[in-house]
């Protein structure tokens, strides 16, 4: 017997399967027509956001060998109310790059491999325009690029209209990048490397009179590679940053809020739709694409991750983050750290990620494109954590746009970056079992002291953490990385609390966890490794932080949202990297 309720295809990227079996779809194919304004396009946007799934539309609207379905899989959507003239026209060559592994020695051959099994099957699709002469002809040529060479020749001559789509177009030179390092990743992107080729072909395609490439549709998380690969991308328009195509992908709030009581009025979702909404704003929302979009959107996989595991009438999922939307340190650890003959030591890029985890983001506009060897530059590097997700846009600050950490998700994995990146480097490591027990303890039973002395003492015994410890954010960044190893707390940096700015808020979770008993307001302050400090300057510290502290906790907020909570405020005061001082405010 079928559910009553529409199938939730988290994780799946065909359009065709999803329409054809009435599972869920929120149609975005109103963006088909603004796309038709630009003949050759690229789009970038994060990890599990729906690209594949674009790239899926994108085929089976315009292939003219799936014409005979195209009415049941698009009636009933935007576009099939009002189709465009191109619907069901070309030639479609689709690539799908994701699918490779980082092994350099048969990577070639590989990719080779690859691109010839797609021309051929998309000849053999369309056979009705290709005979058997041409085809032999176009797959005699020993290369990709003479493959792609001769079918556009043959395609212009023959008035056959063409349409390429690349999905994921970085995702192995990324992964080359990250485990093989620089020297590998140019020997295929730069001078007469294959995949540089490849491009170089697409692009004369693309620019040749009367040739049969008519359209291209390319998909990646960043720019980096195409910039390496055509030196910027000069083969079309990147629409990355352009406001009509903001939510292209991603779902808006009114979406989700539709989402959800399309379950609840299905009998399949019991779980209170407001509630849900909150614990949804604070772990998946918070992207925006252009500055001059209209509201936030949040993260496609996400969303349907948190409904895949809440539908039938299930509770809230035990684990808020879904493991696949998550980015391997592995594959930023080139971007942070740097190997010399004295060990492996951080760059500049690693204090530009503790301060924002500190501050909660930055000030940078982003840039539209640049080359690995430019992403040194800060400008560049703040881009690149903003096409990963990992920063979004939240506004503007005197001329430049502002850069921010856009939800609890993404911040507990920039935590995890910065402890990973301590860890890497032998500066600082910790039990995490053992003080995740001790930060359990301050959200059940308020013993918060255990938890700061524990981080103290290791503190004091590695002494390799110490230089890094040099200033109040950063150190406010070191406690955040730690705290969050407890998913009992939603971590809060410079929380507004009755018009101030809390260093950082542990907010218990309690849509996950009911029964948490504390939650906790941090003040930091920081006294300088060089000053002489005795005990009246720890003690002056101490009466500024207990009087912010005492602010703060008396916000209406905090016992109107969590009643059955105990705030407790926390002065504390390092002096360099020792702990000098630490006071509960609130705990009477």
């Amino acid at each position: 017997m079928a559910a009553a309720y529409p199938r939730i295809p988290y994780g799946e990227a065909d359009i065709r399967r999803i329409r054809l079996r009435g599972w869920l779809y929120v149609d975005k194919t109103r963006f088909l027509r603004r796309l038709e304004e630009e003949s050759y396009a690229f789009l970038i946007r994060p990890r599990r956001f729906g690209k594949s799934l674009w790239v899926s539309v994108l085929e089976n609207y315009y292939d003219r060998t799936r014409a005979d379905e195209w009415h049941a899989i698009f009636d009933g959507t935007d576009i099939g109310r009002q189709p465009t003239e191109d619907r069901s026209r070309y030639v479609i060559l689709r690539f799908n790059f994701s699918a490779f592994d980082d092994t350099l020695e048969t990577l070639r051959e590989r990719f080779e491999t690859y691109c010839l099994i797609e021309i051929r099957a998309a000849l053999e699709r369309n056979a009705d325009l290709f005979p058997d002469a041409a085809i032999r002809r176009i797959l005699a040529h020993s290369s990709v690029d003479g493959k792609f060479r001769e079918l556009f020749r043959y395609a212009g001559d023959h008035g056959i209209p063409l349409y390429v789509l690349i999905d994921e177009y970085d995702n192995f030179a990324n992964t080359v990048l990250a485990h093989h390092g620089r020297e590998a990743y140019e020997s295929f992107t730069h001078g007469g490397g294959f995949y540089r080729n490849f491009f170089a072909t697409l692009k004369a395609g693309a620019g040749e009179s009367g040739g049969g490439l008519e359209r291209l549709f390319i998909t990646g998380v960043s720019p980096i590679t195409m910039d390496d690969v055509t030196s910027g991308f000069n083969i079309g328009r990147n629409v990355s940053l352009r406001p009509e195509f903001s939510d292209l992908l991603g779902f808006t709030e009114e979406e989700v809020r539709d989402l959800l009581a399309l379950y609840q009025d299905r009998g399949a979702f019991d779980q209170d739709v407001d509630t849900t909404l909150e614990v949804m704003h604070e772990w998946y929302d918070g992207y925006r694409f252009a500055r001059s979009a209209q509201g936030d959107l949040y993260n496609t996989d996400m969303v349907l991750y948190y409904l895949s595991e809440s539908v039938p009438n299930k509770p809230i999922p035990d684990e808020p983050i879904d493991v696949n939307v998550r980015i391997d340190y592995g594959k930023l650890r080139h971007l942070l750290v740097v190997n010399r003959e004295a060990g492996v030591r951080f760059n500049g890029n690693f204090d530009l990620l503790r301060n924002i985890a500190g501050e909660g983001g930055a000030d940078a506009d982003v840039n539209l494109s640049f080359p690995l060897e430019r992403l040194v530059e800060p400008e560049n590097f703040l881009s690149l954590l903003y096409y990963f997700g990992l920063l979004s846009i939240r506004g503007a600050s005197e001329g430049a746009t502002r850069l921010g950490i856009p939800n609890q998700t993404v911040r507990r994995l920039l935590y995890g970056y910065l402890r990973d990146g301590y860890r890497d480097v032998g500066v600082f490591s910790v039990s995490h079992y053992r003080f995740s027990n001790l930060v359990r303890h301050m959200a059940y039973r308020g013993a918060w002291r255990p938890a700061l002395a524990f981080l103290a003492e290791a503190i004091a015994a590695q002494t390799g953490i110490r230089d890094y410890l040099d200033g109040e954010k950063v150190v406010q960044a070191f406690l955040a990385a730690h705290f969050s190893l407890v998913g009992h707390f939603v971590i809060h940096s410079e929380r507004e609390l009755n018009k101030g700015y809390a260093d950082l808020h542990l907010e218990p979770f309690l849509a996950r966890y009911p029964d948490v008993r504390y939650g906790y307001v941090l003040e930091i302050k920081y006294l300088k490794r060089g000053e002489a400090v005795d005990g009246t300057a720890v003690a002056g510290r101490l009466r500024e932080a207990r009087a912010q502290l005492q602010r703060y906790l008396a916000d209406e907020s905090l016992r109107r949202h969590q009643p059955s909570v105990r705030h407790v405020g926390l002065a504390v005061v390092f002096h360099g990297w020792e702990l000098a001082a630490c006071e509960a405010v609130g705990d009477e």
